[in-house]
């Protein structure tokens, strides 16, 4: 049997949760990812999994076999990297991992300039609001928003953003505008699973942070929706400042609130800290980090012009 094949199977059922899972992740029919298990189960003379029609988990043997082949694997990687000339020369293929908008916005034209200059480099992007785990989904570089956690990981700070409630000049008009957070509760508002909770919105009240339930009219997937219906006049949105900067920009939406703003939130890269950088990485972060502070220093003088303006 082929026992490293056996572990990257293993590891992607620890991973994924379920047989079922894991064969979708590796591509290969849910018979060969049973077979697999079975095989090195069979070698170690000792169960790995205890399985049923609704959970599977780990024996404590698996546990401790699964933490072993997961730095075996890794120190692998490693060797084949430095084989392929990965430190030697930006080359070979990078992951990278950013919120939706965002990524979309800043990241994506900052990578059409990256690629342009490095062409043996390959980037595959994965925009999502979900934190991903850069290890163990593979990932060698993510755009954080947000304060970050402790961790081994490490981070490079891009700059901070501002989180606003606007609302359409129509829409204030005909509804008022609010002055404390406490006002929010006799107007509509369009909400967002996103970042943050989606009807508790958190305000600065002096040195105390409050949070406030707001009544949701609208709830959509997206905070670009969010945007655009609180354009079409249906309520109040709360977003991140990037993501309604085109608008507050032209005047289609106000800043309202803005004394009881939380606090900006950082905007972070960060990459595993394990280990020798492969030079692709390190060519991504010396290109990418000087130029996405650059836009999001354009963000922000453009946010604080139109919340002057309104």
């Amino acid at each position: 049997m082929d026992r490293l094949d056996g572990m990257r199977v293993l590891l992607a059922v620890a991973d994924a949760g379920s047989l079922s899972a894991a064969a979708r992740r590796l591509g290969i029919p849910l018979p060969t990812v049973s077979r697999k298990i079975a095989e090195l189960e069979s070698h170690l003379n000792a169960r790995l999994l205890i399985r049923s029609t609704r959970s599977l988990a780990l024996t404590d043997a698996g546990r401790s076999y699964v933490e072993a082949a997961r730095r075996i694997l890794e120190q692998i990687e490693e060797a084949e990297r430095a084989a392929a000339g990965e430190y030697a020369a930006p080359r070979g293929d990078l992951v990278i991992t950013a919120p939706l908008s965002f990524g979309r916005l800043h990241v994506t034209p900052v990578l059409a300039a990256f690629l342009a200059a490095y062409p043996q480099i390959d980037v595959r992007l994965a925009l999502t609001d979900r934190v991903v785990r850069l290890l163990e989904d593979h990932v060698d570089c993510a755009v954080r928003l947000g304060a970050l956690p402790d961790s081994s990981l490490m981070a490079t700070r891009l700059g901070e953003m501002r989180r606003v409630v606007c609302a359409s000049p129509a829409y204030l008009d005909s509804r008022g505008t609010p002055i404390t957070p406490a006002d929010l509760t006799s107007h509509a508002s369009v909400t967002f699973d996103g970042l943050t909770s989606a009807s508790v919105w958190s305000f600065a009240d002096g040195d105390r942070q409050i949070s406030v339930a707001v009544h949701s009219r609208l709830a959509v997937s997206s905070a670009e929706a969010a945007v655009d219906a609180a354009i079409a006049g249906v309520g109040l949105t709360n977003v991140f400042a990037y993501q309604a900067a085109t608008a507050l920009a032209d005047g289609r939406l106000r800043i309202v609130l803005g004394d009881h703003e939380p606090p900006l939130a950082p905007v972070s890269l960060v990459h595993a800290g394990q280990g020798l950088m492969p030079l692709k990485l390190r060519a991504f972060l010396d290109f990418a980090a000087p130029r996405l502070r650059e836009r999001l220093a354009r963000v922000a003088d453009q946010t604080e012009a139109s919340a002057v303006s309104s």
